[in-house]
Formats: C-alpha cells, structure tokens, sequence
C-alpha cells in the first residue's frame, strides 16, 4: 500500500489549528485543518486513512510548509491527486505537493528542523493605518520598534538554550532544551517587520513568545544583553508577552 507525504498550506484564521478536535460538549467536530483535509482524502480515495501531520499548529497560526502523510490502498497519479484534492478543498486550504514515500515515513519524528515566521506592523499614525488586504496574517502593535536592537537580541536567541522562559508554564515537557539554528529581524517596510526563526522543536508558543521578547526590546523595556539573564531565570515571566496567533507562520519543515 503506498504511503503519501503532503505539503500543505493553510490560511488559520478559520481553524482551530491543525489536529481534529471534538469536545465531548459538542456534537459536530471543531474545524481544523487536519480534519478537512483528512475528511476530503477520504472522499477522493473513498476508503478511510488516517492523516498525521508534522505540527500541532494552534488556532488561528497559519502555514505554508505544512506536512502530513496518510497510508491508503490504491496509489493515484501525485498531479491528479493534487488536482483532486484541492477541487474538493475550501478556499482557505490547499495541498501544495504530493509524493510516495517510504512505509515508515513519519511526518513528526523524521523531521529534523523547522521555520517559522512572525510577521509583526508596528506604529499607528494617521499616515500609518494598519494593514488592511492582510490584516488576516499581520499582528500589530502601536508601539513604534527599533529593529537594530531586536536583531542584536535575535541573534542571543540562536544556539543550544533552556527555554523554560518562552514557553507557558506548567507546560507538560520533560525537557525545555532546544536549540534554535537562526533567528533573524528583518525590517520589510519602515512599520512592517518580520521575525524568522528555525531550530530542531518548538515548544508550546515558545515562536510567538519569542516575538513578543523582541517587540519588547524595540520598545527599550528588554536589553539585549538582558537575554542571558532571562534564559537562566527559566521563567515566563521574565519574557515578553505571548503575541496574536495572526501573525504567525509555519514556513516550511526539514527532512534528511
């Protein structure tokens, strides 16, 4: 039976994240993007299979590198696949690839890093509104920022860290330590920044506190060389606040 790896992307602002969710209060299932896709799978190979995806993406975080594979019986042609697929999917989903992989192919533990990207407007002046045609993917804040700062601080960021500081408290991992491959500030216009960041694994919010982080030293409330004190006060409040789900992205995810 071949084995299929999909690359996905999905606007989140109408999901409740990636993984199906079916509260027990509730009679119809939440919308994820892991159920209707799964549910559209079903319906093109008309057999059931059960879809894994490499990341837990939470609600309304949004992705363009998205991966996920399912086992099915019959083995369709990728291009119409692909094309069936996304005739059957909504507007704010889409499959952008498909491939057979190997049978023990797995979408979470075979991947061996991860990118994502923060996309942050910051300002509010008569002669800055804020973002309009993709305030749907775009956090914002009023606080004019300082990028040179918060590239210094980004680049504290990189390497072998506990995070305990950057993610939520009682949140349920053996181990805090990761380690982030790069971190990067770039400013895109002069009140529109991004913030891009890829390591080995992400720890609950660890992305969107870690652009909060930054949003707070281009206000000048966080040094950069706060940063090694905040990493050894392996404390979520030491950090900056956890920023909207909107802003963030799922890039894309590596495998060897």
């Amino acid at each position: 039976m071949p084995r299929y790896k999909l690359t996905i992307a999905y606007e989140g602002t109408d999901f409740y994240g990636w993984q199906k969710q079916h509260p027990p209060t509730q009679e119809e299932p939440m919308r994820t993007a892991q159920g209707v896709l799964e549910e559209t799978i079903r319906h093109v190979f008309r057999e059931p299979v059960r879809l894994v995806g490499a990341s837990r993406t939470d609600s309304g975080v949004h992705a363009r590198g998205q991966v996920a594979a399912f086992t099915a019986e019959k083995e369709l042609d990728l291009a119409r696949l692909t094309a069936a697929l996304n005739t059957h999917l909504p507007d704010d989903l889409q499959v952008v690839k498909a491939s057979i992989v190997h049978d023990d192919f797995n979408p979470i533990s075979n991947a061996i890093a991860k990118g994502y990207r923060y996309r942050l407007a910051h300002g509010r002046k008569l002669e800055n509104l804020p973002p309009l045609f993709d305030r749907r993917i775009t956090a914002r804040t009023p606080h004019l920022l300082d990028v040179a700062p918060m590239q210094e601080a980004a680049q504290c960021i990189i390497g072998e860290h506990d995070f305990a500081s950057f993610t939520r408290r009682n949140h349920g991992r053996e181990s805090t330590i990761r380690t982030v491959h790069d971190c990067t500030v770039t400013a895109t216009t002069s009140r529109l920044l991004r913030i891009d960041v890829s390591g080995n694994g992400f720890l609950y919010n660890m992305v969107r506190i870690i652009a909060g982080t930054l949003m707070e030293v281009g206000r000048g409330h966080i040094s950069p060389t706060d940063l090694p004190r905040i990493f050894e006060a392996k404390d979520r409040g030491a950090t900056g606040p956890t920023l909207p789900a909107e802003g963030l992205c799922l890039m894309w995810i590596q495998y060897p």
